[in-house]
């Protein structure tokens, strides 16, 4: 009898708390890319290391690093732009870039493998006040990765543009990606880094300045839209379309 109170009991009290709600655990801070408080880094992004970015196709990865540039342009961005010995075989930095940001400080390395070694850099960067950092550089292993610790450790939230950072292959992309994260380092996408910057597409920028801007950067979703606009503007629903909507 005792036995079978105790049992009522227990099943009671175990109903009891399966039904009460509990919080979730908090999980960890979702720190948005904010325009006013970001600064886009290009490192190294130059004529003669580009050769060595194998881990992409290489017009593909030209028109990356290309777009990762432009970030600066539709967002207004402050840009800072460094080169690692360009007199020599890493050559300039691409002249498209240089012709995009021709006011912009260019910091011409001669000899730190690591940007943030060198002081004028760093005081270049320190000097926009701004806390998070948007980069990407050839190669990823050395140039972006090397920069990419060094701000983490100096207290910048870090996004690296894993498109516009090349390399010499996949393995080394990947093991060097994971070195990043495993800082504090988010690796993440071009358009990754539009939306976080956009937010929303009723915002300035917004879709009136992004839309012609990934027709240009970002194709795949430029040719959306596109699609879209003729269908509206000079669309035909076809027998058997109709089914579909």
């Amino acid at each position: 009898m005792k036995f079978t109170s105790f049992l009522s009991v227990g099943l009671f009290s175990a109903a009891a708390f399966a039904g009460k709600h509990t919080p979730a655990t908090k999980g960890p801070k979702y720190e948005r890319l904010d325009k006013d408080n970001a600064l886009l880094l290009v490192v190294d992004i130059q004529e003669g290391l580009y050769q060595i970015a194998r881990d992409f196709d290489p017009t593909l990865y030209r028109d990356q690093a290309l777009a990762h540039a432009a970030l600066g342009k539709v967002f207004d961005l402050p840009v800072v732009m460094t080169t690692s010995a360009d007199q020599g075989p890493n050559g300039p930095l691409a002249r498209e870039i240089l012709e995009m940001y021709p006011k912009s400080p260019l910091v011409q390395r001669q000899g730190e493998v690591n940007a943030w070694d060198n002081e004028d850099f760093r005081k270049t960067v320190r000097s926009y006040n701004r806390t998070q950092i948007i980069m990407a550089g050839i190669t990823t292993d050395v140039c972006t990765t090397f920069l990419a610790l060094s701000l983490r450790e100096e207290g910048y939230s870090v996004w690296a543009n894993a498109e516009a950072s090349g390399t010499n292959s996949a393995l080394v992309r990947e093991i060097s990606n994971d070195r990043m994260v495993a800082a504090g380092v988010q690796v993440v996408s071009l358009f990754s880094i539009v939306c976080d910057l956009m937010r929303d597409w009723r915002n300035t920028p917004g879709a009136k300045e992004l839309i012609p801007w990934l027709n240009v950067y970002y194709p795949v979703w430029g040719f959306l839209a596109r699609t879209h606009a003729a269908a509206v503007t000079n669309g035909t629903i076809q027998p058997g379309e109709d089914t579909l909507i």
